[in-house]
């Protein structure tokens, strides 16, 4: 009997192959002005390079318009002032004159047309900030803790982040040639034809790769939904080493038991010299035992589920020359945000800013786009570092500074205490709608109305100053971490919802279907009894998530996934 054919390759993994450059004809497309938009296969590209093209669903009625949104590669979401400054003209000027801050920490612009993709981007690098690999086949931005107030260990862990940052960047000379020079290299010539680049090889990775450190008690980046995570090990504010996280993500697809949320198991020890070492060993596995033959399939977590622990393991003790030790003791307690003004272990102030989605926009009486921009004019040694929570932290603040900041702040409407609800600070949503290819409902215009409504059913119910993480998406590929939520709504449809409960504030469990389809005018209606139930019945001080968990998902019927 003659052996089973191997599976076909996806057309990704082929036209990767067949330009392992990167470049496509992508510099060819916009020094055209007749072009209004890319090829397919060089949206394929562009991801690579830190965008996608996307169109303004709002307008398909009356002809597609394309736009695109782009990525920055910004390590650990750390941005000097002049650096904002840079990023906040750029919205203006190409994007849709609004930030979102990604749950990467990272800024992306939306509504950009093509003519304006070029100079865009060139301006990021001239700021000595890129795009490059902020998508794609690639490791994406690495996290990394914003907050400054808990450990002056923090300064290595961003330094170590930083390092496996630029050690995992890929190395294709395309990048300059389009974005910097504007010139369309010959993929048919025999150096770029037989490029291969040292570290991803000719066709990359599988699919996208993700990196957090993190500082225990707080789980401020959700590090369990990582494919690579480094657990930092403090003591007497010295890093003595990282615990290893492999395997975590949050994407899935609706009616495929196949695809799931994983999170990442913690596989041992090792001291924080061989980091980068450990990060390059844990993204080759990805590389060489990733499906290459289902883009659905084709994620680390799916190799470390598969292949378990012990091979994870021995792989990375060989490739990184090591012995993993046993697992350091920790525990995490949040993975929210510090707002307001809070003192840094060095002695200056950091400023934590709610920003409603992740929206830095300027709206009503709040013009928090305005407000901030003045704020990196006149504020030059302020770093703004933005969180995996989709907030932003003005940090290295003095003294004497604090004062005028607040009232520059206040005179665009910032407030900088008591900023926002309770809901409200606990939320976070994906895009969605209007830009978004993948969206199947709405999401970020969706969830502040919505938190409204449940505001008012736990304000009914005594609930009113009780923390619930809620969380959206407009698809279930999960970029807003929505299966770590206490509650959660997952797009399936224009107006329906599949809904989610029981995660946990500290990040460490995933939550569980309670609801396949929800339609939105049924959402309080639904919510309202288990809420009630929850007031009555609960432990003392326990969360909402973790009564669901120990109690009302256990007495419901299995729910579709």
């Amino acid at each position: 009997m003659s052996a089973e054919a191997p599976a076909k390759l996806t057309h990704n993994e082929e036209i990767k192959a067949a330009i392992p450059t990167l470049a496509g004809t992508i510099a060819a497309t916009f020094n055209d002005p007749a072009n209004d938009h890319f090829s397919d296969d060089d949206n394929q590209f562009l991801k690579f390079h830190g965008s996608y093209q996307q169109d303004d669903r709002d307008l398909r009625k009356t002809g597609k318009k394309y736009i695109m949104m782009i990525r920055g590669r910004i390590p650990g979401g750390v941005m000097t002032a002049k650096q904002y400054g840079v990023f906040d003209t750029l919205a203006s000027k190409y994007g849709n004159n609004t930030l979102r801050i990604t749950t990467r920490q990272s800024i992306q612009f939306h509504g950009v047309v093509l003519s304006g993709l070029r100079p865009l981007v060139k301006a990021i690098n001239e700021s000595l900030l890129s795009t490059l690999a902020a998508c794609g086949d690639v490791n994406r931005n690495v996290l990394a803790p914003p907050t400054p107030a808990y450990t002056k260990a923090r300064e290595q862990v961003y330094a170590d982040a930083h390092k496996v940052a630029m050690a995992l960047a890929p190395e294709t000379k395309a990048y300059h040639s389009i974005w910097i020079d504007g010139v369309q290299i010959d993929n048919d010539a025999a150096e770029n034809k037989n490029f291969v680049d040292p570290l991803y090889g000719a066709t990359y990775l599988p699919r996208k790769f993700k990196v957090a450190f993190v500082i225990p008690p707080v789980n401020d980046l959700d590090l369990y939904t990582n494919c690579l995570g480094f657990i930092a090990v403090v003591e007497n504010d010295n890093l003595i080493g990282y615990n290893l996280a492999v395997g975590g993500g949050m994407g899935r697809s609706h009616g495929n038991e196949a695809t799931y949320a994983r999170l990442a198991d913690v596989i041992g020890f090792f001291t924080p010299d061989k980091v980068v070492e450990v990060a390059k060993a844990v993204l080759t596995i990805h590389r060489d035992f990733g499906d290459r033959t289902d883009r659905k399939h084709a994620r680390l977590k799916y190799v470390v589920a598969e292949r378990g622990v012990k091979f994870m393991q021995d792989e990375v003790n060989k490739r990184a020359g090591i012995t993993l030790a046993p697992n350091t003791p920790y525990k995490f307690t949040t993975t929210a945000d510090l707002l307001g003004w809070r003192k840094a272990v060095d002695g200056s102030w950091f400023l934590g800013l709610f920003v409603s989605m992740g929206r830095v926009k300027d709206a009503g009486g709040a013009k928090m786009k305005t407000a901030l921009r003045h704020v990196a004019d006149a504020f030059q040694g302020v770093e703004f570092r933005l969180t995996a929570n989709q907030n932003i932290i003005l940090a290295n603040v003095s003294e004497e500074d604090k004062h005028p900041i607040n009232m520059l702040l206040a005179a665009y409407g910032v407030k900088t205490e008591n900023q926002t609800t309770i809901l409200h600070a606990a939320s976070m949503a994906c895009p969605s709608l209007p830009t978004c290819g993948l969206g199947l409902a709405e999401s970020e215009r969706y969830l502040p109305g919505l938190i409204d409504r449940l505001q008012k059913v736990c304000d009914d119910l005594g609930l009113g100053s009780e923390e619930i993480i809620i969380r959206s998406t407009g698809c279930p590929n999960g970029c807003a971490r929505p299966y770590m939520a206490e509650i959660a709504f997952v797009g399936k449809a224009p107006g329906r919802y599949q809904v989610w409960l029981g995660g946990n504030a500290s990040g460490t469990r995933l939550n569980r279907v309670w609801k396949d389809v929800m339609k939105d005018p049924d959402i309080e209606n639904e919510l309202r009894p288990v809420l009630a139930r929850f007031a009555k019945e609960r432990n003392a001080n326990e969360r909402f998530g973790d009564w669901c968990d120990r109690v009302f998902l256990n007495e419901q019927p299995a729910a579709a996934n």
